[in-house]
C-alpha cells in the first residue's frame, strides 16, 4: 500500500478545494470524446440479471455485443437475436445516431455537474489520508459535503444538494481515482413535482489510465427515486469494465463487423 501524504507540507499544503478544482477540470475529458479508441468488455449486474458485452468505441461512438447472459453462453436463439439487432443498426445509420444522442446528452449533462462540483461542495482534507491500492499509486483524499451558500443553476443540479462523500485523487495527476457518494438527504427536483430522491443511496465510481486516457472501470448506483410524484423507482446497478485493449479508427458499421466476426466464448 501507497505512504500517506504528509500533513501540512507538500500536496495538503493547499487548499483542498484545489484540488476538487483540478481533478474536476481532468474530468471533463473522460466524459467527452477521445481520439483514443479502446475495446473492452463490460460486465453489468442490475435488477434484470447479468450481462456481458464485447464493446468497441469508433469514430461514431461506441457499439457493443451481448456475449454472455446471466454468467452463462447465450443460446443459439438469444445470439441471433443479438446479431439481427446489429445488423439492423449497421442498415440504420438514422436509428444508430439516434442511439447516440442519448449517450451524448447524458455525457453533456455529466459534465456540466463536474464543472459544477468545485462550487457546489465545501472540501477537507481526510484525517489520516487513507490510501487504497491503485495503479496510478499514491493519492490525496479529500471529504466533501454540499455548500450552503450554493444555489443550484439548473433542475438537475439540485441533485448536489444531497450528496456527500469522499473523492481519492492521484497525486501526480490530479485525476480521480475513486469516489464514493451517499445521498444523506432526501432531494426534491423541481419542488418534488419532477422527482424525488430518498435518502441513503450510495455511489462509487473507480478510474484508471490506460492507453493515455483515463477511462471508468468500475460504477456502482443504488439509488430511490419517486418519479413525477407517482411511481417509485429503485435502482442498483453494478459496470465494471476490464480487458481493455487498443484498437485503430473505425466507423461503428466497421466495429460492428468486427463484433459479429468474433466467436463467442464456450
Amino acid at each position: 500500500m501507497a505512504s500517506q501524504p504528509k500533513s501540512t507540507t507538500g500536496p495538503l499544503a493547499i487548499p483542498a478545494r484545489d484540488w476538487a478544482v483540478d481533478s474536476s477540470n481532468n474530468e471533463i475529458p473522460v466524459v467527452e470524446p477521445s481520439t483514443v479508441y479502446l475495446r473492452y468488455k463490460m460486465h453489468l449486474a442490475d435488477e434484470k440479471g447479468v450481462m456481458l458485452r464485447d464493446v468497441i468505441e469508433s469514430r461514431d461512438g461506441s457499439v457493443a455485443r451481448l456475449i454472455e447472459r446471466d454468467d452463462r453462453p447465450l443460446t443459439e436463439a438469444e445470439d441471433k437475436a443479438e446479431q439481427e439487432r446489429l445488423n439492423d443498426m449497421i442498415a440504420s445509420p438514422g436509428a444508430f445516431q439516434k442511439h447516440i444522442a442519448n449517450d451524448v446528452s447524458g455525457k453533456k449533462r455529466a459534465a456540466e455537474l463536474i464543472k459544477m462540483l468545485p462550487d457546489a461542495m465545501l472540501y477537507s482534507y481526510t484525517p489520516g489520508q487513507p490510501q487504497i491500492d491503485h495503479p496510478a499509486g499514491q493519492q490525496v483524499v479529500i471529504d466533501f459535503k454540499p455548500n450552503p451558500a450554493w444555489k443550484p443553476p439548473s433542475t438537475t443540479a439540485e441533485a448536489l444538494t444531497g450528496l456527500q462523500g469522499r473523492v481519492w485523487i492521484d497525486i501526480k495527476t490530479h485525476h480521480m481515482v475513486r469516489m464514493e457518494g451517499e445521498i444523506f438527504q432526501g432531494v426534491n427536483l423541481g419542488w418534488g413535482m419532477l422527482a424525488h430522491i430518498y435518502p441513503g443511496g450510495q455511489l462509487t465510481i473507480e478510474q484508471a489510465p490506460f492507453g493515455g486516457k483515463w477511462i471508468f472501470t468500475k460504477f456502482t448506483e443504488q439509488i430511490t427515486v419517486r418519479a413525477l410524484m407517482l411511481k417509485t423507482i429503485r435502482q442498483n446497478e453494478h459496470v465494471e469494465s476490464r480487458d481493455h485493449t487498443p484498437v485503430n479508427e473505425m466507423s461503428y458499421q466497421d466495429a460492428i463487423r468486427t463484433l459479429l466476426a468474433t466467436p463467442l466464448p464456450k
